[in-house]
């Protein structure tokens, strides 16, 4: 099991699907899980964390029934097991003042119309998780852009089986050394 947690929340089970669809690249590397509400989303958070796996990544949609996706994503900004995530809104009906709240107070990392095209959220997803690994374990990526640096890739590969350095950052290795850039 991962230690880190892709959830995706939309009520609509077919809008669902395609996201956990499309997001099956990052499973060897994250948990994935599907949320129909935000209670149901509360709770998987809950049983996560319980377990030792930390959100990384939310995708929400805006307009469910019971609550709104924007104050979710608010909620969760203002719980300190949750404020790091990184969060991604996906919905076609976010209006600008909706839009607006949530980049002011739920942090809000990106804003995903429907319908997306995979390689976009692929792309979003895999920028906001880097970004989020980075800030997580800054160690862990600076020993790798070092080590990578006096290390050709050839031989990373072979040694990265036995190298005790989570598969995590080996997958995400593309973006590492932009976003290290940007911090240093």
């Amino acid at each position: 099991m991962s230690q880190y947690l892709i959830l995706c929340v939309d009520d609509e089970r077919d809008v669902l699907d395609s996201v956990v669809d499309d997001l099956q690249g990052f499973a060897d590397h994250f948990e994935i899980e599907a949320a129909e509400s935000v209670t149901e989303a509360r709770d998987v958070i809950h049983d996560m964390a319980a377990e030792g796996t930390q959100l990384a990544l939310i995708l929400c949609d805006h307009i469910m029934p019971g609550e709104l996706g924007v104050d979710f994503l608010i909620e969760l900004a203002n719980q300190p097991q949750t404020a790091s995530a990184r969060k991604i809104l996906l919905t076609g009906q976010a209006g600008l003042e909706d839009t607006v709240s949530a980049v002011n107070h739920a942090s809000l990392h990106y804003y995903l119309a429907k319908p997306w095209q995979k390689d976009t959220l692929v792309s979003v997803v895999t920028d906001q998780l880097t970004s989020y690994m980075v800030a997580h374990e800054p160690i862990c990526f600076l020993g790798l852009a070092s080590s990578i640096r006096r290390v050709s890739w050839k031989r990373l590969t072979k040694i990265s089986g036995i190298w005790a350095v989570n598969s995590v950052y080996l997958f995400l290795l593309p973006r590492i050394g932009s976003e290290i850039g940007k911090k240093a």
